[in-house]
């Protein structure tokens, strides 16, 4: 209608001002180009093993494509009640210990506005996956960044989170194995987060998405200490060990008072998570933990590689513990983050992932992802060691 006035701003504030994904830029960018070789989607190159995807297919030529229970299929969360108790220790009753989700995303999402109030904090640390901290806020949380640095394994330490906790922290977020640095936990590093947890009167919402990828160290899971169960919500899902990224397929694990009050933020927008995937979790978490066991042994074979060559052409790097990243230093190169990997991309059309996709604390770092075939690894590498070269001339 003609003279009428424009509507007020139509974005709520508290999502205007969230940061847009920095690794999906990147992927926009590769997206448009068909002779970038990227290392910068965490996403397995493996095929979802076969026996998995055949259990796919038969659902669906059964027609068992219809909605199913909230919190998920029975035969799935006995699989996962099953599955968590064998692998890390954890006593879930399936009946109301566990929730199936639309990836480990949704569960994360649905756990943090289950668990927090407004004024709540929640300690979490950086460099980290690019949602927590947008995820916190859209709970109506303050995420409280714990900085966590390369001399220290990327570890959290005591102090600093002393130093983070006040009488409104609610929660401690961790992810370990982590995306982006690969740093995993040591029974001991394990210990420590329980102890602070409980001396606070903490709740811990753990991502472990990346936990069957633990290379060098025993995996250890804080659900299998005493009395952490209780103020734990464990979150894991299919789509890392499996190769399922796909198949948006992930599960929460906590107190039934919990598990209830996140079952009915997942009613109102989910309903419930794909009849067809979840029939795929069922044959992945029974029949297919050989198939993590060999994917496992072809990335740490990667793993080694790429580190010693961002070693070799004078890159510091760590040798990540789990997960399928390295997080390499550039500090040497007098480049920023951003810059190095843009001209990465413009000139030797390699793309990963600046370090402060991750956090401020990430700049002078750069991801790359060896999940992707050996011979493109190779060439990557190849490519990045002239740019670098290049670079000291």
């Amino acid at each position: 209608m003609n003279g009428s006035k424009s509507p007020r701003d139509p974005v709520a504030p508290h999502i205007a001002g969230l940061p847009k994904s920095g690794i999906r830029d990147f992927f926009n960018l590769v997206a448009e180009r068909s002779d970038v070789i990227s290392l910068g989607i965490g996403e397995p190159d493996f095929q979802t093993p076969w026996r998995v995807r055949e259990r796919a297919i038969e659902a669906i030529e059964r027609g068992h494509t219809r909605y199913t229970a909230n919190l998920g299929t029975i035969a799935l969360r006995k699989a996962v009640a099953d599955y968590t108790r064998e692998r890390f220790g954890g006593g879930y009753d399936w009946r109301d210990e566990v929730l199936v989700t639309v990836g480990v995303s949704e569960g994360l999402d649905t756990a943090l506005r289950a668990i927090l109030s407004p004024g709540d904090e929640v300690l979490y640390h950086e460099p980290c996956f690019v949602a927590y901290a947008p995820i916190v806020r859209m709970a109506h949380a303050t995420p409280v960044l714990v900085e966590t640095r390369m001399e220290n394994g990327f570890k959290l330490r005591r102090e600093d989170l002393e130093a983070a906790v006040t009488p409104r922290t609610r929660a401690l977020l961790v992810n370990f194995p982590n995306n982006p640095t690969g740093a995993a936990l040591t029974e001991a590093d394990t210990r420590m987060l329980a102890d602070f947890v409980t001396r606070h009167d903490l709740l811990l919402v753990t991502d472990e998405v990346y936990s069957e990828l633990t290379y060098d160290i025993p995996r250890t899971s804080v659900i299998a200490l005493p009395g952490m169960k209780e103020r734990t919500i464990f979150l894991n899902g299919f789509s890392k060990a499996w190769s399922m990224t796909g198949f948006r397929l992930g599960y929460a694990c906590a107190p039934a008072p919990v598990i209830d009050a996140m079952m009915k933020i997942h009613q109102y927008t989910m309903m419930c998570a794909s009849s067809v995937s979840q029939a795929a979790g069922v044959e992945a978490a029974q029949n297919a933990i050989a198939d993590i066991g060999e994917m496992r042994r072809s990335y740490a074979l990667r793993r080694n590689f790429t580190a010693a060559r961002f070693n070799e052409m004078g890159l510091d790097c760590r040798v990540p513990e789990g997960a399928f990243y390295v997080f390499p230093s550039i500090k040497k190169t007098g480049l920023s983050s951003m810059d190095f990997c843009v001209r990465l991309l413009g000139e030797e059309s390699v793309a990963c992932v600046p370090g402060t996709a991750f956090g401020a604390c990430g700049e002078g770092f750069f991801r790359a992802c060896y999940a992707t075939g050996m011979d493109d690894l190779k060439e990557a590498m190849n490519r990045i060691e002239a740019f670098v070269a290049r670079l000291r001339k």
